[in-house]
C-alpha cells in the first residue's frame, strides 16, 4: 500500500503563508504542518490551528534564522553558522528546541510530530536532541533527514541507518520515506505528479511551502515567495486529486489517533 503524508513547513512564518497552507489543507490535499515557535505570525497560527481541527500539527524546530525563544538574542544566519557554533559550543540545542516545544504546547496544541528549518536535523547531534525531545514530550514521529531521491543512495544508505538507530532506541518512528526537499522552490503540478506516480511502496512524507505572496511574505527574508503560490496552485489542483485517486495512494495525517 502506498500512504502519503503531505506537510507543509514554516506555519506561523507570515499570515499569508499561514493563510496558504489552510487553504491547501481545507481545498486540497495538504495533511498536515509544523508550526514554528520563532515565527512572526505565531498568534495568527494558532488561531487557525484551532479553528481547523482535521489539520494535523507537528513543529518546525528552528536553529537558524530567527530568534531564540529561550533567550531573545538572533540564532546562527543559516546551516554553516550553525555548524560552526554547534563547534564552538556557542549554542546549546537541546533547551533551546525545548523551550521552543513549549511554547506551542502551552497554547493547547498536540503535536504528532517534528521537524527543523533549513533540515538542520541532517546534523547528528541535533538529529539526537530531536528525538530525545520527541520521547520526552510523547510526540510519535520525527520526520528523516534524508530524501529517498537524492543521488547515490549507497552512499547515503549509512546515514540513514544511524538515524533510524538513533530514533528507535527512544521508540520514536519515521516514515518508510521522504521526499520533497529536491524540489523545494520548483515544485508545481507536473513535478508534483511526477512524484505522486513514483511513490514507492510503505509510507511516505512529502515535504512542501504554500502560501499566498502578499506583503509580509514579499517584505520577509526568503527566497521561497512566488515559489510559493506555484506550490498551493498543484496542491489544489484538482487533477492532483484525481491522480491520487486513481494511483490508489492513500492520503494520511502523521497524527497518533489514525496511525497504527
Amino acid at each position: 500500500m502506498k500512504q502519503l503524508i503531505i506537510n507543509a513547513d514554516d506555519f506561523g512564518f507570515t499570515t499569508d503563508v499561514n493563510a496558504g497552507i489552510v487553504q491547501a489543507h481545507r481545498q486540497g490535499v495538504l495533511t498536515s504542518t509544523t508550526l514554528m515557535a520563532t515565527g512572526d505570525a505565531f498568534g495568527d497560527a494558532v488561531r487557525l490551528a484551532r479553528a481547523t481541527p482535521t489539520l494535523d500539527i507537528g513543529c518546525h524546530l528552528v536553529l537558524v534564522q530567527g530568534t531564540s525563544v529561550l533567550t531573545g538574542r538572533e540564532l546562527p544566519t543559516g546551516p554553516r553558522a550553525l555548524i560552526s557554533a554547534l563547534a564552538r559550543n556557542r549554542i546549546d540545542v537541546y533547551p533551546e528546541l525545548r523551550a521552543q516545544i513549549e511554547k506551542i504546547t502551552a497554547c493547547g496544541l498536540k503535536l504528532s510530530h517534528l521537524d527543523t528549518h533549513k533540515h538542520t536535523h541532517i546534523v547528528p547531534t541535533v538529529f539526537r536532541a530531536v528525538v530525545r525531545l520527541a520521547a520526552e514530550f510523547r510526540i510519535p514521529y520525527v520526520r528523516l533527514p534524508l530524501d529517498s531521491t537524492l543521488p547515490c543512495q549507497t552512499w547515503i544508505a549509512p546515514f540513514r541507518r544511524l538515524y533510524l538507530r538513533i530514533a528507535n532506541r527512544r521508540a520514536i518512528k519515521t516514515t518508510d520515506h521522504f521526499m520533497g526537499f529536491r524540489l523545494t522552490g520548483s515544485l508545481n503540478e507536473a513535478s508534483f505528479a511526477a512524484a505522486i506516480r513514483a511513490l514507492p511502496e510503505g509510507t511516505t512524507e512529502f515535504m512542501c511551502h504554500p502560501g499566498y505572496l502578499g506583503p509580509d511574505l514579499a517584505a520577509a527574508d526568503t527566497r521561497l515567495k512566488e515559489s510559493r503560490v506555484r506550490e498551493l496552485e498543484a496542491l489544489t489542483s484538482p487533477r492532483i486529486k484525481q491522480l491520487i485517486n486513481e494511483s490508489k495512494v492513500r492520503l494520511r495525517p502523521f497524527c497518533a489517533a489514525t496511525l497504527p
